[in-house]
């Protein structure tokens, strides 16, 4: 469900309240563990979390007066969504991912290429996608995405 929010509060905000509570605690879990250098904004309808142009002039290669995306937040009609590039752009990290979810949630991992899926807010593990954000720094990403994505 896009929106049209012009900013991560006013998102937040327009949610229906049984979606507002898990969606700050995800957004508060993501900038305490992001690296520095990513900057919050508002992406694609959703709560995005990007490279921006002052470290990565080029931008993003679809349309590069966007900035290089790295990680987004919404809340979608059936499940609130935690869309992370790296788990698409390195094998590395999507395997640590798959097998430490596994190891540590009681939930069945519902994921996409980048996109894992929680259709119960109660079993977010904001833990492990807080290491998850801390695992890849604005260079590693930039690093990756020359390597995996742009060509």
């Amino acid at each position: 469900m896009k929106s049209e929010a012009s900013s991560p509060q006013i998102y937040i905000d327009q949610l229906p309240q049984v979606r507002q509570e898990p969606m700050r605690l995800l957004r508060k879990c993501i900038l305490e563990n992001l690296p520095a250098g990513f900057e919050e904004t508002m992406s694609y309808g959703m709560i995005g979390y990007v490279v921006p142009h002052s470290i990565y002039p080029g931008g993003y290669h679809c349309n590069p007066q966007l900035p290089l995306p790295f990680l987004n937040i919404a809340s979608q009609k059936n499940y609130i969504a935690f869309y992370h590039s790296g788990l698409y752009a390195d094998p590395e990290i999507k395997n640590w991912f798959t097998k430490t979810y596994k190891a540590r949630v009681h939930t069945k991992l519902d994921m996409g290429k980048s996109c894992v899926r929680f259709k119960n807010p109660e079993h977010i593990p904001y833990s492990l996608l807080g290491e998850l954000c801390r695992k890849i720094s604005v260079a590693d990403w930039i690093l990756i995405y020359e390597k995996q994505i742009r060509r």
